[in-house]
């Protein structure tokens, strides 16, 4: 349906905060020495924070899990009876954002961590500069997203009759529409790579793309489970 699928589409794009872009090098770009060590350190930084997210993903899991139990505990089918519409979805939506915010506060070091490397670096290619800047924010918003009253919005909603939206159940789904994680391309850094840097892109890829399937089927499962724990359509 459609609402299922813009949720969909929405939780791709964020729950990879290391998903992969596509994009080609700049024509007859040339490596100044500002811009080979711009990507090294990007290069350095993007693996850090892979690794990182790695070797958090069981205490990330376990936040995520304690979250999903609170709400049972808290809220077991307060949406119940709720209809399927465009106000539903806003609080589907909210669901996903307490999931991100559980799942990307867990690792906010590493991704602060990453951001102060990342924040200094300039490329004489703009497009990099941009995409670099735009990734750092959108990871830092992640980490700290505001963990929602989804119980008590859920509540409110009920309340009404299923008529009106919290205010901060719209507030969230804005700022959470608005965060895009993209990491710089592969093919956009290969004009600008060290011999020893491709070895570690390399790396880092198989990381990132082992992280986005994992957390792809596990995000979706996790969020299917807290919208059946309050009673909420998809």
């Amino acid at each position: 349906m459609p609402e299922r699928s813009k949720i969909v589409s929405s939780m791709m794009a964020l729950v990879a905060a290391v998903a992969l872009g596509l994009g080609l090098a700049p024509a007859g770009a040339i490596a100044s020495s500002a811009d080979v060590a711009a990507t090294h350190a990007y290069i350095q930084a993007n693996y850090a924070l892979a690794r990182a997210a790695e070797a958090e993903a069981g205490g990330t899991q376990a936040s995520v899990v304690l979250l999903k139990q609170r709400f049972g505990r808290e809220c077991p089918n307060v949406g119940a009876g709720s209809p399927q519409n465009e106000e539903s979805q806003k609080l589907s939506y909210e669901a996903a954002g307490a999931l991100w915010s559980a799942g990307y506060g867990a690792n906010a070091g590493p991704i602060r961590a990453f951001a102060r490397k990342v924040k200094p670096l300039r490329w004489s290619n703009p497009k990099l500069t941009r995409i670099a800047q735009s990734y750092a924010r959108s990871l830092l918003e992640l980490a700290t997203l505001a963990l929602p009253d989804l119980c008590g919005d859920v509540r409110a909603w009920t309340a009404s009759g299923f008529k009106t939206v919290p205010a901060a159940t719209t507030s969230l789904d804005r700022r959470a529409e608005g965060i895009e994680t993209k990491t710089i391309p592969p093919r956009l850094l290969a004009p600008y790579e060290q011999p020893a840097d491709r070895g570690i892109l390399a790396r880092t890829t198989r990381l990132e793309t082992k992280l986005l399937q994992t957390e792809t089927v596990v995000g979706f499962s996790d969020w299917d489970l807290v919208l059946g724990t309050l009673g909420l359509n998809q």
